[in-house]
This record gives C-alpha cells, sequence and structure tokens, in this order.
C-alpha cells in the first residue's frame, strides 16, 4: 500500500509540477518538485528498511512500526495515531543512497521558504552601482533549467526504486517471512511499540 500510495502521490506531484513549469510558475514549480523530494525519499527509505530486515540489521517488528509511521504517521497534534518520521531524518538516509539528493533538496527548500531565495533573489534584482532596486517575478529566469533537471532526476530515480530495487527487495522479504514465520509469530509481543 505504501509503495502504492507514493507512485501515486509522486506522479501528481510531479505532472502538476511540470504543468506550472510550462505556463510560466516557477516558484509553484519548485516547491511541488520539493514535495516529489519527500516522496520519493519515502519509497527509498522503505527500500532501505527491507534491505536491513534482510541483511539482519533491523527487527522486523520494528519494521513494521516504521512502515506504519511512514503510511499512517502525522505531525498533526488533533490526528490520533502514530508520530510520522521526520521527512529530513528519511532525506538524509537517502542521500547516502544518492549523494546530492539533499543538496538539491535544500535548494528547493530555500525558494519554499520566505529567506533571503525565497524572497529577495525570487522577487527582485539590485543594481549595486546605482544602488537601485527592481523588483520583477525572476523565478522562471533563475531556475527554469534546474526545475527540469530536479524533475528528470527525481522521475529517474523514483523510476529506479518503483521498479528495479523494490520488486525483487519485496520477493525476498515474502521469502524470508515465509522462512521466520515461527519466530516471528513467536515473538510479536516482545516488541515494544512506538519505538
Amino acid at each position: 500500500m505504501l509503495r502504492e500510495a507514493v507512485c501515486w502521490r509522486a506522479q501528481d506531484l510531479l505532472a502538476q509540477s511540470f504543468a506550472l513549469h510550462e505556463q510560466g510558475y516557477g516558484l509553484g514549480t519548485r516547491i511541488l518538485i520539493r514535495s516529489a523530494f519527500e516522496t520519493l525519499a519515502t519509497l527509498v527509505y522503505l527500500n532501505q528498511l527491507m534491505q536491513q530486515v534482510l541483511d539482519g540489521r533491523l527487527n522486523f517488528h520494528l519494521f513494521g512500526d516504521k512502515t506504519t509511521k511512514l503510511l499512517l504517521g502525522s505531525r498533526n497534534g488533533d490526528r490520533e495515531g502514530p508520530r510520522s518520521i521526520n521527512i529530513l531524518t528519511v532525506l538524509e538516509k537517502c542521500d547516502k543512497r544518492y549523494p546530492g539528493m539533499m543538496e538539491v533538496y535544500a535548494d528547493l527548500s530555500e525558494s519554499a521558504h520566505p529567506s533571503y531565495a525565497g524572497l529577495c533573489m525570487g522577487y527582485s534584482k539590485v543594481n549595486y552601482d546605482e544602488y537601485e532596486t527592481t523588483f520583477s517575478n525572476r523565478w522562471m529566469e533563475l531556475y527554469s533549467d534546474r526545475n527540469l533537471a530536479a524533475i528528470d532526476m527525481c522521475m529517474m530515480t523514483f523510476h529506479h526504486e518503483y521498479n528495479e530495487v523494490w520488486i525483487p527487495l519485496f520477493e525476498a522479504l515474502e521469502k524470508w517471512i515465509e522462512t521466520n514465520d515461527a519466530q516471528l509469530e513467536a515473538t510479536k509481543d516482545e516488541f515494544p511499540q512506538d519505538q
């Protein structure tokens, strides 16, 4: 379920970001690409967790707890349920597999926040010699090519993780569960929840 929900969300975010790019809305494009990278990171992290179970580095019951948090977790205090895993933690783990992912994400985040890049750089140009500031929407001028490169990077990485990494990992995990079924059943009550 987590894999498919991630797929639908990633496709939706990337399609909308490209549509905004085509219409010349650079800031919206960047914000949606940023969300797409967070979504991609969830899939990469899921695949990393499955590999850890198969390698004996992660208790299967803890794996279940983590995947529940990825799928059902929330930071909304009004909602009952598990607390979600911090997306920056997930992204940092993904950056180990795909070096540079955090750098792209950080660049996108600077645009999303009302910081220097999100305010001054995106909407003004300073002529220091004349002591003049000209205001305009500069998002496409500044980031058009980088936006397309980020969309491409996200799509290609998603395709690899979804089609080439997840499938053999999941098949191996199913076999691992069958092999270890008796032990998993015997230890299910020993695992402390919400670690």
